[in-house]
């Protein structure tokens, strides 16, 4: 985690804690050590964030100190509530611990009679719940989308045929089965990959970088195409 986002968790905690908190516990929160805490503590303080307290006590924030708000009606509220409960059903595990960090924020920045839409439980996701894929990191996926880095897979088919790839990663479909869209150089073409049947996947040291967006394109003009046959159906 870089600095400046760790002095922003740090902040968050000590708004949503309800009695000091110890250096440690927010080194185990962020998965950081204690000596990392104390120095962002101290780096805040000399910014004039008001935080009170000293090793081994623990700390909090002055009440006075806050962020921008967030300006949300109600019904974006709902729909962030709902977002976040959709997200928990994939089997993205990141991204549902991101989905629950998101819940604790907003509900910490936004005015009391939002807050209740939050704590409420009055809107809910249903439907299966999908289980991680056992061989392939959702994660690492998402980073190699973003970096534009090419990954290397084992892959098996609907037919049970074993095929090594190495692809350009463009998207992710979150559905019962998570999909991954990538540009395939063993077909030379756009191809849908199913979570659940890739066998092995690592990064290599190879990038496409520049060359995201146009495939993206590329794949998004072909829905048309391909009207008749799912977005998500997998390819061989």
């Amino acid at each position: 985690m870089r600095k400046a986002s760790r002095l922003f968790e740090i902040i968050q905690i000590l708004r949503l804690a309800r009695k000091p908190v110890t250096a440690a516990e927010i080194a185990e929160t962020l998965e950081v050590t204690p000596r990392s805490i104390y120095r962002d503590i101290a780096a805040l303080q000399a910014m004039r964030v008001p935080i009170e307290g000293e090793r081994g006590l623990g700390y909090v924030l002055r009440p006075g100190f806050d962020l921008p708000p967030l300006m949300f009606t109600i019904e974006e509220t709902e729909a962030i509530v709902l977002a976040l409960a959709l997200l928990a059903r994939t089997g993205d595990e990141e991204l549902k611990a991101a989905a629950r960090r998101v819940n604790q924020k907003i509900t910490g920045a936004v005015p009391a009679p939002l807050r209740q839409a939050f704590q409420s439980q009055a809107l809910h996701a249903w439907g299966t719940v999908a289980a991680p894929p056992p061989a392939i990191d959702l994660a690492m996926v998402r980073r190699a989308i973003r970096d534009e880095q090419k990954l290397a897979l084992d892959y098996r088919d609907e037919l049970g045929r074993a095929s090594e790839r190495t692809v350009r990663p463009l998207a992710l479909i979150y559905s019962e089965h998570a999909m991954m869209v990538a540009w395939c150089e063993l077909r030379q073409d756009i191809r849908n990959f199913r979570a659940d049947r890739v066998e092995h996947c690592e990064p290599v040291d190879a990038f496409f970088r520049g060359e995201g967006n146009d495939l993206r394109q590329l794949w998004i003009s072909g829905w048309k195409i391909n009207a008749a046959r799912p977005v998500g159906a997998e390819d061989a």
